[in-house]
């Protein structure tokens, strides 16, 4: 194994260290491009000289020109847009200038840079660089090329101000171009992948943070696909298409070889700049993305020289104003940049409060035994530092430390669980626990790209991760396989690990990119258990948890993971586009020698686990229209049994080495329609996904590996009918059985897997300028396919329906306040992963009407 660790080492830092160092990133402002022949003659493939580069005035915006010696004609491939930077590369070209590159610094309002430069021996690149996005034209013409980027306000500064067009009275801004970098792990438009992407932006995640700061609850709201929101700081019971979710933070994985649930409760709100959502397996990033993969992608650095923003606000339960509901927010901003550096820091300061249902009852503030997100305060600091080292290469440093601890003294009463017919979850006061539950998590994360080096786009990146989570104390008194100890559990998990990837145009004009690579990364996780006394529990009615002593639960793992990857897309023409590619992994698991709870006097020796998987996908896009399109896909992904949930049960005989290490691989099937027109956009998809070995937990703490089928549809719309209003929504319906015996004879899926309907809707209107308001809508509907059964997992589901309200009020130049009311009508109901639950002392009602107001200020 550790000849493995080092092979594995070697080979990734020896690949990072013969590529090393990223491009600028930049936006756009509006400005048309025109590649023209200033003579003509036969259009031979062969080198095409530039002579000169001239910058016009039209009605329109800007003209580029690029005049060619030779009379041929230059096309250019497809654009790309990134952050602020508009750029086409045109192939079999090269510059002939006096002065070589050519380049304007500031040639009109919104513009700050053009420049034309040679990227190598054949090719060319055309880039601008300025401060808002719009979309982008590209027009084939006799005579060249043309690029036409609108709403530009201003003429080239070489101008007169006489000669400069007019200002106009009014400009309607066009929304930044759309692009996923996860779906593919390269910059791409959404339209162009073949599959079902979400990309929530900044601007979404700062409207919902006004209703809550969990990253859980804010993509149930919006994403199709995803479980409805549990309200618990687990994301247990919120799966993706019926299956795990794999969650990156800037493409680091947040998982942990002992599963703690706790993925998207790993970084603040305040730290993110957008959020996409594959829907689907995946095995771009390997091991997880069963469901599909959440990739956070954290904050970037202002344009300016300096900015900064400052948020202040007060949150609390609108039936209960006091000092027990009310929490307090603190968050403030900065960042800059300056010549070829940037930067972005922020950090935040939060306090929960207790949290109250409909009925103004407290509710516990560990829900389902997982711990909660009531009486609690979190910590986040953020900070990044980004170098362009020249026009092609840059080098970025990012850091985030996440605190989450709760700071209660209530707890839920066990004694519901004596009572007769389903009973609600109630509070117990006085609380007395030296360790409260809590997750803290450390991110450092390195990043080098190249734009251009022998041709290709290189990325690599180096990054360490250091993770605790505690749970709330778990009464297994009843539980043989828990020693029938009161305990409370943590999951300790350090990580380092490193990618690298390199994209290389293929065919004539770049019409095919190879995306080659590798991953790697080391882990350790371990997680130990302190155990109370049972009769100072008991004489307590469940207040007193006096510890007796550490005990390790799931035993030390050592987890190393190599992935070898390949991926093509190739635009086969205007309207046709083509993806596919493998990806093989191999992973050693060591396990030391260990007891479990319910023998902790039998020593079980360890060992060590090996095992691989190689997983296909292709996939295309078919444009009907331009703003139509069709979508199929094919794909695998594949995730590992919790190997440490069945070592944690071991019983005495118990050989590691004889655990089956097979990894479930899952075989996906999607079809879908997208359209995007100017004021409708719309998406349909269609899965079914199978695996001959499953994942499923089942309380007390086992694994089904049983075949296992899920099958859905998805569906969204968004109308915006005049300039100040927009409205839509989305569905999503899924099923999804097991064959428990391997026989044929399925039966229904668990509820923690697959949820019922699930329907979200909303509306939103600037009311005046400057005050913007939104009403949105959830509905979960019911399911009931197990009659009578109230076993985990197994317990009707009722439906209910909650309506939010979201209000923001601009107040001078600079400042902003933000109003949101959660379950405005004050609706008593129970989240999904509530009613699942066997025991009443975890059926926590759901939160009551609770208010948010926040003021920020832009410096």
């Amino acid at each position: 194994m550790q000849n493995f660790q080092l092979l594995s080492v070697l080979s990734l830092v020896g690949a990072i260290a013969t590529f090393m160092p990223a491009i600028a990133q930049a936006q756009l402002a509006p400005l048309s491009i025109y590649a023209q022949n200033m003579q003509q003659g036969d259009s031979a493939t062969k080198i095409t000289e530039i002579t000169d580069v001239r910058l016009n005035s039209t009605p329109q915006g800007l003209e580029l020109v690029l005049e060619t010696a030779d009379g041929q004609q230059l096309s250019a491939a497809t654009p790309k847009v990134d952050g602020n930077a508009w750029s086409a590369d045109i192939p079999e070209a090269v510059l002939i200038l006096p002065d070589g590159d050519y380049r304007a610094e500031n040639p009109a309002t919104g513009i700050t840079l053009i420049t034309v430069s040679q990227l190598d021996a054949n090719r060319v690149r055309v880039q601008v660089t300025g401060e808002a996005a719009t979309r982008a034209e590209v027009i084939q013409s006799q005579n060249g090329l043309v690029v036409s980027l609108t709403n530009v306000t201003d003429a080239p500064a070489a101008q007169t101000p006489a000669e400069a067009p007019a200002e106009p009275e009014t400009a309607i801004e066009e929304p930044a171009q759309e692009i996923t970098v996860t779906a593919t792990r390269t910059e791409e438009e959404p339209q162009n992948v073949p599959r079902s992407i979400t990309v929530i932006n900044r601007e979404q995640i700062e409207q919902q943070t006004r209703l809550s700061q969990n990253v859980g609850e804010i993509l149930g709201k919006l994403v199709p696909g995803l479980s409805v929101p549990t309200q618990s700081s687990s994301n247990f019971g919120q799966t993706l298409r019926g299956r795990n979710v794999q969650v990156l933070i800037d493409g680091v994985p947040q998982s942990t070889a002992r599963n703690a649930q706790r993925d998207l409760r790993t970084i603040d709100p305040s730290a993110i700049e957008r959020i996409e959502v594959v829907r689907g397996p995946s095995a771009i990033y390997g091991d997880g993305g069963t469901g599909g993969v959440i990739n956070i992608i954290t904050s970037t650095a202002s344009e300016e020289r300096l900015a900064s923003q400052t948020q202040i606000g007060v949150s609390g339960a609108l039936g209960d104003l006091s000092g027990d509901s009310l929490g307090y927010n603190l968050q403030h901003a900065i960042s800059g940049t300056e010549d070829n550096l940037d930067f972005a820091v922020s950090g935040s300061l939060r306090t929960t409060g207790g949290f109250f249902d409909a009925e103004g009852d407290r509710i516990p503030p560990d829900p389902n035994a997982q711990g909660g997100f009531a009486d609690a305060e979190t910590l986040n600091f953020f900070g990044k530092l980004g170098v362009n080292l020249d026009e092609q290469q840059r080098l970025q440093l990012t850091f985030n430390h996440f605190d989450d601890s709760q700071d209660t003294d209530f707890t839920t009463d066990p004694s519901v669980n004596l009572l007769s017919g389903r009973q609600k979850a109630r509070t117990l006061e006085g609380l007395n626990l030296d360790e409260l539950p809590g997750t803290r998590n450390t991110l450092l994360n390195l990043q080098y790209s190249h734009e251009n080096l022998l041709g290709s786009n290189v990325q690599a990146q180096l990054y360490y991760r250091d993770y605790l989570t505690e749970f709330f104390p778990f009464d297994g008194r009843n539980f043989s396989n828990l020693g029938n100890q009161i305990y409370q559990s943590r999951v300790e998990s350090e990580k380092f690990g490193g990618r690298l990837q390199i994209e290389t145009p293929l065919f004539n004009k770049g019409a095919a990119r190879l995306l080659w690579g590798v991953d790697y990364f080391n882990e350790d996780t371990v997680q130990p258990v302190t155990t109370f006394d049972r009769a100072a529990f008991e004489a307590s009615g469940g207040l007193d948890f006096l510890a007796t002593g550490e005990r390790t639960w799931t035993p030390p793992l050592e987890l190393n993971s190599l992935g070898l990857f390949a991926q093509l897309a190739w635009d086969v023409s205007d309207r046709f586009i083509v993806n596919g590619g493998v990806r093989y992994e191999n992973a050693d698991v060591s396990v030391d020698d260990f007891t479990t709870l319910a023998n902790p006097n039998t020593v079980i020796p360890g060992g060590d686990l090996n095992f691989d998987a190689t997983l296909f996908n292709i996939g295309t896009v078919f444009f009907l229209t331009d703003e139509l399109n069709l979508f199929a896909n094919f794909a695998q992904g594949f995730s590992l049994a919790d190997i440490g949930l069945v070592l944690r049960n071991a019983q005495p005989g118990f050989d590691v080495e004889s655990l089956n290490p097979e990894p479930q691989q899952v075989d996906s099937y999607e079809i879908g329609l997208r359209g995007q027109w100017e004021t409708i956009q719309g998406s349909l998809s269609v899965f079914y996904n199978e695996s001959e070995l499953g994942t499923t937990f089942t309380a007390p703490g086992t694994v089904l590996r049983a075949p296992e089928r899920i099958y859905g549809v998805e569906a969204a719309v968004d109308i915006q009918p005049s300039d100040r209003t927009s409205l839509g929504g989305s569905v999503t319906l899924q099923g999804g059985e097991i064959d428990l015996a391997d026989n044929g004879d399925y039966t229904a899926l668990d509820g923690f897997r697959i949820p019922p309907l699930k329907v979200v809707a909303y509306v939103e209107n600037e009311t005046s300028p400057g005050w913007r308001n939104r009403l949105q809508a959830l509905f979960s509907g019911d399911r009931d396919v197990f009659g009578d059964s109230v076993a985990f997992g197994r317990r009707e589901v009722e439906s209910y329906l909650t309506v939010d309200y979201i209000s923001s009020i601009q107040l001078g130049e600079a400042g902003t306040l933000e109003i949101g009311i959660e379950n405005l009508f004050d609706n008593q109901y129970f989240p999904i992963v509530s009613q699942l639950q066997s025991n009443d002392s975890a059926y926590a009602a759901a939160r009551g009407r609770t208010v948010s107001i926040k003021y920020s200020i832009d410096w």
